[in-house]
């Protein structure tokens, strides 16, 4: 083999191990699955311990373009009388009108207004609104992995993490000066349509 053929065999390969790289649709659209994603929070439970939550139902899709970051956005819907912190009583607490007043509102919406970073990771700026209040938030997102899964079809995955005044929301019921903000973590699996 001669020198040129060695070079033109050592350029193709390396391309087509850069094809292989790359992830195969730089952007579409996907539906949130929500038996493999979870929306958890904590707070501070009297400056002792963790108050450690979880909403069971939620829905949402969202657009990921790793050619143009930009362009990516979410939208999540979840149902607040789906809390459940694995006590009752407390839940039955939670979903009264001191927390997430339910009757009166009984969905939270996540809509984002720009993402800023990159493919693997960034800031997602949006508006949330919770118990009748809409504030812009920030949540900090990573991408955790992406491909094919075991039934055909195509999967990405994020985490996004962020904490928030639950006065912002109206939500004023005393819990104690370290219980005055919510952390929630975001554990995100889209399917590609």
């Amino acid at each position: 083999m001669t020198d040129k053929t060695q070079k033109t065999v050592r350029n193709f390969c390396a391309a087509a191990v850069l094809a292989l790289a790359a992830p195969c649709v730089p952007a579409a659209d996907y539906d949130i699955d929500p038996a493999h994603s979870f929306i958890q929070f904590r707070v501070k439970h009297l400056g002792f311990s963790w108050l450690v939550g979880r909403f069971n139902k939620f829905s949402g899709s969202f657009h990921y373009d790793t050619g143009n970051p930009a362009a990516s956005k979410i939208e999540l819907e979840v149902e607040t009388a789906s809390v459940d912190s694995n006590h009752a009583e407390r839940d039955k607490h939670l979903r009264n009108e001191d927390f997430l007043d339910v009757t009166k509102h009984p969905k939270a919406v996540f809509k984002s207004t720009r993402y800023e970073g990159d493919a693997d990771g960034g800031k997602m700026h949006g508006m949330l609104t919770l118990h009748g209040r809409t504030n812009p938030m920030v949540i900090s997102i990573s991408k955790i992995g992406e491909g094919d899964d075991p039934w055909g079809g195509y999967r990405v995955g994020f985490e996004g993490w962020v904490t928030f005044a639950r006065a912002d929301y109206d939500m004023n019921f005393d819990l104690g000066p370290s219980a005055k903000n919510v952390e929630m973590d975001l554990y995100v699996e889209g399917i590609r349509r």
